[in-house]
């Protein structure tokens, strides 16, 4: 028995607990090509910004109204501390994040090309320290939602205890939200699949997805993952739009129009702007419209979060924009 089998009542009340991977991105703008050895070539900008699915997120639904609360790792670096701060000024309570002595916060390159995806070198640092003992119990049973970003990259969160508090969080009445990242084709599906069934929402990107399951149709790849236990099931496939199947519901989304200038925190706006449809009673179809604004505001911008909408932008967006949902 892991002790999470039942919460206590919490005294703490919030939208969204979000653990998971934090990062410190150095991230620049656009360049026209990749430099050859030796070459340098100069963006326009090169900026240190906050990154990681946890923090993202996080900040992202604190933009659009949402009180958050972040569980994670950070070592105690300069970039730890960048990420303390920056997470601060974006209104997050980071007092359920473990700063560890003699590690080495989690740290990314973020290289963008113009015409191609973003390209990565980056190293988990801190991050592969984080345990379910990080995650404060009645901060789970006390949000509204409890979301975990970056699973696969965290291998502290991969065990049985894990599970129970997701199960203890679902009996709860807490709405469980799991994203992933650094997926391997050769485990990834065995590794996930023990936490699937106890998360009322799933929302991997179509590339992950494909190597998850070998699938590349999005519609068998939420059919799949649904029958490995997941309730809802989001596969988000970029200016390609969003698939969800779910209990008695299947719908197809187009994208907003945006100006694409970067994708690196993409995924992570639009999980937050579907929590913000889950925590304002939106049902499927709103919620992905939700995401999908928020998702489209991001990649205005190189960094993760720069360029995301806040609540009145956002609903002010949609008005204006038509998204296209259909039952299939």
């Amino acid at each position: 028995m892991s002790g999470f089998d039942t919460l206590e009542e919490s005294p703490v009340d919030i939208d969204c607990l979000c653990a998971g991977i934090l990062f410190a991105d150095h991230v620049c703008s656009p360049i026209e090509r990749i430099p050859d050895a030796g070459e340098l070539v100069v963006p326009e900008a090169m900026q240190l910004l906050l990154g990681g699915c946890a923090a993202n997120t996080a900040v992202d639904l604190a933009r659009v109204g949402g009180r958050v609360v972040v569980a994670g790792c950070v070592g105690d670096d300069a970039f730890g501390q960048f990420i303390l701060d920056a997470l601060s000024s974006g209104g997050i309570d980071t007092g359920c994040i473990r700063r560890i002595d003699g590690v080495g916060s989690a740290s990314t390159m973020v290289i963008n090309v113009a015409g191609t995806d973003r390209r990565f070198i980056s190293t988990p640092g801190a991050n592969s320290m984080m345990t379910v003992e990080n995650i404060p119990t009645e901060f789970v049973s006390g949000a509204r939602v409890f979301y975990v970003g970056g699973y696969l990259m965290l291998p502290g969160l991969e065990t049985d205890a894990m599970v129970d508090l997701f199960r203890a969080a679902r009996a709860a009445g807490t709405t469980t939200v799991l994203d992933v990242v650094g997926v391997s084709a050769d485990d990834g599906f065995a590794r996930l699949s023990r936490l699937l069934s106890e998360s009322d929402v799933f929302l991997p990107n179509d590339d992950e997805a494909r190597l998850l399951t070998g699938q590349s149709d999005p519609v068998r790849q939420a059919e799949i993952f649904r029958d490995a236990g997941a309730a809802t099931v989001v596969i988000t496939r970029g200016e390609r739009g969003t698939v969800l199947v779910g209990d008695g519901v299947r719908l197809r989304a187009g994208a907003y129009p945006t100006t694409f200038v970067g994708g690196t925190g993409a995924g992570d706006a639009f999980d937050a702007g579907y929590i913000a449809g889950l925590l304002a009673g939106e049902d499927p179809a709103g919620c992905i419209r939700w995401g999908s604004a928020l998702g489209a505001s991001c990649v205005r911008a190189a960094g993760a979060s720069e360029s995301v909408f806040d609540r009145r932008e956002a609903e002010d967006f949609m008005k204006r924009h038509a998204l296209p949902v259909e039952a299939f």
